[in-house]
């Protein structure tokens, strides 16, 4: 670990250099030499020095001098310039001439060797070296810090020896005074602010209503304070949760802050059970749209006694998930008296630029700059200054309250008594954190690994056994640079009063400590955190950076720090998979896979890659992604991983209809035996997995009940729950086309749906069974329930799947528009994401419906597309545009083609174990017969699709079929005629 006092710091440094030195050794005798070039150094020291400055070292006939050394100083860039130009103007006084190069940047400073290692060092002496005699060159960087006060010129790129091509500025003149900043803190002139949050909070209390309310401001604006005032006023129950600025895929995070302090309200028990999933009392999965609606019960639920204020701060942070929740709860909470108070900086309209848009109770109000006698008023009541600083702070600040605030206690606690403004609230605060106690300082830095909240035990945990942690955490709370909060875990926590103190804080740590501070922080985490929901995600976000940091340092990163951070990763991308939110599992996936030996293969890992893209939605990347990482294994030499990895892209590649499935049926043959001569459960469970797949080909529903079966213990064994889950659910599809009668089905369902499984299509199942049960509503209601849902959710993949089941479900109760247009939305997500297979029997349910409706020409057009798109092998899809193509020719006059492809039809699904398919391909047989003149073929089909299906119990289609067989005499009659 580095020395405690080592520091990152953002400095300026200042080289100036003697040109034609050598002619001057030529021309003096060596005393008059030395003469002068102590002259030279004494005068520049003493320049440097006035500017607060400090000289590093002479090399040569060189100064190099750091500013921002020992201390930091908020217009250090403004010092330097000054002392250069200075330095420029005193070489001729001297009798010599000189050049001066300029360079701001973050360096390591305290090091026993020099004051300041870094990158800006090597730049401001390539700058010197570039400059031409009597010119001083700055940089860009130091540009920006004194645009305003210095007047410059640019030059020519310079090619730099190491550098490459650099901007660099020549230095003409400085002048007076920076520019006045923009500013923060304390609650001054927020009257008009503070009435329109008590009139919306009135509103809801008045009609027992829900509202929206965003405080949208920049950082130290004082949103937070106005929240605070506002709420202080109010007799409201008062509920919180921060989203964090760190650790993808963190989703829930600010929600399950919230849930907590609900939790122990007896009213909302049932909306917590609910939540069960969310807060990691099961394993079970959950989806955004079931978390959004228990969370808004728990809100309700909670408004019954007494209004609710449920605030979310830093809402810019949050994941979409997060955000979509809100506007869940802002649209559809009805009747109890609640107030969403949303705090967030303007770049959360960056993210959502529709945000609470469309709302009918929904406010936005951006908080602007205090006025000068505004804050003059505030600076009062922080205790206020003398004239001359009272004018300054005034003067700097520009109505920012945490400027106002924090350079009035720069002064009070500085030396200089001076209203001090840094180029940026970064410096500003950087600025005042140098000026603590070491001990102090590295008491937040320490705060600071953990985040903006963080804990006195861990503060301990990370320090030296003799530091008095609890009187130095209670010295810097005076100091108003943290303050007490509410602790999440063990022992006295605290926050720091701004996510830019804690910033600041934590970059002044060289990255050799960060390394280490963040891998003994996390062991305390893993040992203390165990009722933290996301322990994982947040375990292995700390070691992430340990192993990050060591990178960066040319460092090993031992294997079994590696391990374990992608061990903590997988698990919570694990469990974002189980909840759907395939966005946040890819990220952790992708960021364990990251930390891996790039010659070791993660096999486990490389296949949850390729999961959650294709059930995000990106079929040909998950396709793609498998087979480079089977190609590596391949190059590795693990045949083993090799043969997994094609497995599931040959999976993948059936459904997107470029693998066929012979070819697949091969790789089952070859790896079955192999796995299980190994006992390889995750070998087992993806070759079952597979076997599946082929049977779903020749639609043998049976023998893909068996086979999932066989794959769910083996991912049981192997430890993949989040696999497990969905499994069960293609197991249910399985159940709806294969022989399971519906009410069986029905019953399946509810007993999943009793046991906690959360999948997303599972409730569309469950609607399937009731619409051929004739429960016509509740089927309806159920499937437009879970295209909401899986729309919330964003996996294209699922959402397709779910339109489909509803155009097919749509086209059974003889909705045949809707069965239309959700079918060409089908058709339409399929094709996004590459599924050639479902997208074939797509169109031809679109084809059926547009026929049903008389619309003839797209009838043709969509059994055209399905035809296009179906795969050889594949019994449903072929039997389906022949069972549509069949009616269309007959309806034409076609008789002997359509006769012939209806009975291809049937003959194809015969072969099969899909009761129902087979029932519909009758119906479309007994329809075609009929319409080429053949009503006692007609009847028998008919027969034959009554029996199959009151097979299925599809009293729907059974009572349809029955009808239209008690039609047929009158039909044939009229036929002959």
């Amino acid at each position: 670990m580095a020395a405690p006092h080592e520091q990152r710091k953002v400095v300026t440094v200042v080289f100036c250099d003697v040109t034609d030195s050598t002619t001057l050794g030529e021309q003096l005798d060596p005393e008059p030499l030395r003469a002068l070039l102590a002259r030279f150094f004494q005068r520049m020291s003493a320049i440097v020095g006035a500017h607060g400055g400090t000289v590093e070292k002479f090399i040569g006939d060189a100064v190099m001098a750091v500013f921002g050394v020992p201390r930091l100083h908020e217009d250090d860039a403004l010092r330097a310039c000054r002392a250069a130009a200075e330095m420029r103007d005193a070489l001729p006084s001297l009798g010599i001439t000189g050049r001066v190069g300029v360079a701001t940047g973050e360096v390591v400073v305290g090091t026993e060797e020099r004051l300041a290692t870094g990158a800006a060092v090597n730049l401001a002496a390539r700058l010197e070296q570039a400059a031409e005699p009597g010119d001083v060159l700055i940089s860009a960087a130091t540009l920006r810090l004194v645009r305003g006060v210095a007047e410059t010129e640019p030059v020519d790129a310079l090619a730099l020896h190491g550098l490459g091509a650099i901007r660099a500025y020549r230095l003409l003149t400085v002048g007076g005074e920076p520019p006045a900043r923009r500013p923060r803190t304390a609650l001054v002139g927020r009257a008009t602010e503070l009435r329109r949050l008590d009139d919306v909070f009135a509103q809801a209390v008045h009609d027992g209503s829900c509202q929206l309310f965003t405080l949208l401001g920049a950082a130290g604006i004082g949103k937070s304070r106005l929240a605070a005032e506002f709420l202080s006023r109010i007799g409201a129950r008062v509920v919180h949760g921060r989203c964090l600025s760190y650790g993808e895929g963190i989703t829930y995070w600010p929600v399950t802050e919230i849930v907590g302090q609900l939790a122990a309200q007896a009213g909302a028990a049932s909306a917590v059970a609910e939540t069960a999933a969310l807060l990691g009392e099961t394993e079970q999965p959950t989806e955004p749209r079931a978390i959004a609606s228990a969370f808004q019960q728990m809100l309700e639920s909670a408004a019954v006694e007494a209004p609710l204020v449920c605030l979310f701060d830093d809402l810019q942070w949050a994941e979409p998930p997060v955000l979509d929740l809100v506007e869940h709860v802002a649209d559809l909470s009805r009747g109890a008296a609640i107030l969403l108070l949303c705090l967030a900086r303007p770049e959360l309209l960056d993210r959502r630029a529709t945000w609470g848009g469309g709302k009918m109770n929904a406010t936005t109000l951006l908080l602007e700059p205090l006025s000068p006698d505004e804050s003059l008023l505030l600076l009062d009541r922080l205790g206020g200054a003398d004239d001359d600083l009272r004018e300054q702070i005034v003067a700097r600040a520009e109505g920012n309250p945490l400027f106002l605030e924090e350079m009035l206690a720069l002064a009070r606690h500085g030396s200089s008594g001076e209203a001090a403004v840094p180029p940026t609230i970064q410096a500003l605060l950087a600025a005042r954190l140098d000026q603590l106690d070491p001990a102090d300082r590295a008491v937040l830095e320490r705060g600071a690994v953990e985040g903006l909240q963080f804990h006195q035990q861990a503060v301990e945990t990370l320090g030296d056994a003799d530091d008095d942690v609890e009187v130095r955490l209670q010295g810097l709370v005076r100091r108003t640079l943290i303050a007490p909060a509410k602790p999440m875990l063990v022992g006295p926590a605290y926050r720091f009063r701004h996510q830019l103190i804690r910033d600041a804080a934590y970059d002044g740590l060289p990255k050799t400590v960060r390394a280490d501070l963040h891998r003994r922080f996390a062991t305390w985490l893993a040992a203390c955190g165990e009722t933290l929901i996301e322990l994982d995600e947040l375990v292995g976000y700390h070691l992430e950076q340990t192993c990050r940091y060591l990178s960066e340092l040319g460092e090993d990163v031992p294997a079994k720090l590696a391990a374990d951070a992608r061990r903590r990763l997988q698990a919570g991308g694990r469990r974002a998979y189980l909840r759907g939110d395939y966005g946040a599992a890819l990220n952790l996936f992708r960021r364990a896979l990251a930390l891996g030996d790039p010659g070791h293969l993660e096999l486990e890992l490389e296949l949850d890659v390729g999961w959650a893209l294709v059930f995000g939605g990106d079929w040909p990347g998950g396709y793609a992604h498998l087979g480079s990482a089977a190609s590596r294994a391949a190059a590795g030499g693990d045949g083993s991983s090799e043969l997994c990895l094609r497995l599931l892209r040959a999976v993948f590649g059936i459904q997107a209809a470029v693998v066929a499935p012979a070819e697949l049926d091969a790789l089952v043959a070859e790896a079955l035996p192999r796995f299980e001569a190994g006992s390889d459960h995750l070998g087992l469970h993806l070759a079952h997995t597979a076997a599946f797949h082929v049977a779903g080909a020749a639609a043998l529903a049976d023998d893909m009940r068996d086979e999932l079966s066989a794959a769910i213990e083996e991912a049981h064994l192997a430890g993949l729950i989040h696999r497990e889950s969905w499994l069960r659910l293609y197991f249910g599809k399985a159940c709806l086309d294969g022989n399971t009668p519906a009410s069986e089905l029905l019953a399946w369902c509810d007993d999943q749906l009793g046991s906690g499984n959360r999948s997303g299509l599972l409730p569309g199942l469950r609607a399937a069974a009731l619409a051929r049960l004739g429960r016509e509503e509740e089927a309806r209601a159920g499937l437009a329930a879970v295209r909401d849902a899986l729309r919330e959710r964003g996996g294209r993949a699922e959402l397709a799947l779910a339109f489909g089941v509803s155009a097919e479900e749509e086209l059974l109760l003889g909705n045949h528009a809707d069965a239309a247009a959700l079918g060409a939305t089908a058709c339409d997500l399929f094709e996004q994401v590459g599924q050639r297979a479902a997208l074939s029997y797509a169109h031809a349910t679109v084809a059926q419906a547009a026929y049903a409706l008389g619309d003839l020409d797209a009838a043709a057009r969509h059994a055209g597309l399905a035809e296009e798109a179906a795969v050889l092998q594949d019994a449903q899809a072929q039997s389906a545009w022949r069972g549509v193509r069949a009616k269309l020719l007959a309806s034409a006059g076609d008789r002997e083609n359509a006769a012939r492809l209806a009975r291809e039809a049937v003959e194809i699904l015969e072969r099969t174990q899909l009761l129902s398919r087979q029932a519909c391909a009758y119906a479309d047989l007994a329809e075609t017969l009929l319409l080429v003149g053949d009503a006692e073929g007609a009847r028998d089909a008919l027969e034959i699709a009554i029996e199959r299906h009151g097979r299925k119990e599809n009293l729907v289609a059974t009572r349809r079929a029955r009808t239209r067989l008690s039609a047929l005499p009158a039909a044939a009659a009229a036929s002959r005629g």
